[in-house]
């Protein structure tokens, strides 16, 4: 199916951006919301605000059925310093758009501008503008905020760019897609002493070593090796000063999963071994979880509809349905625990120069804004069609 003409392509890209040179971390997507809100009012759409505290939702009706999807794209930025150098850099220091979330809104506003002009569906399109992505699980504030009790969805639909995937290829795979994302934290309690005189105290930085070095085991000794997990330490930290031994150490880190029996197996199997260290060392030891995003998990009648979407916009050789899951985490799991949906992934190109989420380097590729567009606008008239 060719694609469709987007005569605002370089408005889009200048939007595009314009929110890049402007990154917003989460709930502080003012100016982002601003204008998002104003775009969607701009293409004749009915448009709400506030929902999850910076959140924009537009609202696009035709014909007579009461049919009602809905289309995510996120808003928010990194608190990460920008190393490219580029006209549309960023211009808040410490704050980037290193995820392509500038990109995955221009593209879903150019979807609500090209179906507001050519409304060529029957039902009612929702398109979610969602803040806090990437810390905050912005996701689930607008759902506790009453995003779906406002706007009763049957299915809703996500999309991110993929570098390591070609530009004009797209991943669709059934079932889980990213994984759950849940912290911890642990304390050691021993007894400061002067660092000359180790044997007057409990060396609470000995024990906090041999626990990151037992915690490696954790999956590789206690998970199905068919199963998939990963526990990352990320944190260490301890003492002020040159000559103490001190009082505390903290470690945090993260847990990834993508099931809940395997997320409570390696709970218990840390709580083990930090009992053990504690035991052996003679300190105390505190540990806290905090659940983060469960998996994202794709339903299995939306991923084969959007497989078929992908495929009428790109061909079906250009849709990947065996991609392995990421251990990445996406808040969008808060939206597919409510209502079923999919979660797309759409080449960036081959991420080259540091051209990878989360880096620096990072820029969004604008020679995929038109096939994110035609997929938004293709989904639409696929899910629902005329007569």
């Amino acid at each position: 199916m060719p694609l469709l003409e987007l005569p605002f392509l370089a408005e889009l890209t200048a939007l595009r951006r314009d929110i890049h040179a402007h990154p917003e971390l989460a709930l502080n997507e003012h100016r982002t919301a601003d204008r998002v809100a104003g775009e969607l009012a701009r293409y004749g759409l009915e448009v709400h605000r506030g929902i999850g505290r910076t959140g924009v939702v537009g609202v696009l009706k035709a014909g007579a059925s009461p049919r009602m999807i809905g289309l995510r794209a996120d808003m928010d930025a990194l608190p990460l310093a920008e190393l490219n150098e580029l006209p549309y850099r960023s211009q808040h220091a410490g704050k980037m758009h290193a995820c392509g979330h500038d990109g995955h809104t221009a593209m879903l506003l150019g979807a609500a501008r090209y179906l507001a002009a050519h409304p060529d569906f029957a039902g009612t399109v929702v398109f979610i503008f969602q803040p806090a992505e990437e810390s905050e699980g912005g996701a689930a504030l607008m759902i506790e905020d009453g995003l779906f009790a406002r706007f009763p969805v049957e299915s809703v639909f996500g999309l991110h760019n993929w570098p390591g995937i070609a530009a004009g290829e797209m991943a669709v795979m059934p079932g889980p897609v990213m994984a759950g994302s849940n912290g911890f934290e642990i304390t050691l309690r021993g007894h400061g002493c002067h660092a000359a005189m180790p044997h007057q105290g409990v060396d609470a930085i000995v024990a906090g070593a041999q626990l990151v070095q037992a915690l490696q085991t954790v999956v590789s000794r206690n998970l199905n090796p068919c199963e998939a997990a990963v526990v990352s330490i990320t944190q260490f930290h301890a003492g002020d000063a040159w000559n103490v031994i001190p009082e505390e150490v903290v470690l945090r880190g993260t847990i990834r999963t993508f099931k809940a029996e395997a997320q409570a197996l390696v709970e218990r199997a840390i709580e083990r071994l930090c009992h053990g260290v504690a035991a052996a060392n003679g300190v105390q030891i505190d540990v806290h979880f905090r659940r983060r995003y469960p998996p994202t998990v794709n339903s299995p009648d939306e991923t084969r509809f959007c497989q078929d979407v992908a495929a009428a916009v790109l061909g079906r050789e250009r849709v990947r349905s065996g991609e392995p899951p990421s251990m990445g985490a996406e808040d969008f799991a808060y939206m597919l625990r409510e209502k079923p949906g999919c979660y797309v992934w759409l080449g960036n190109g081959p991420g080259s120069g540091g051209c990878t989420l989360h880096n620096p380097h990072y820029d969004f590729n604008d020679d995929i804004l038109p096939l994110g567009v035609n997929y938004w606008v293709r989904l639409v008239q696929m899910a629902l069609p005329q007569g």
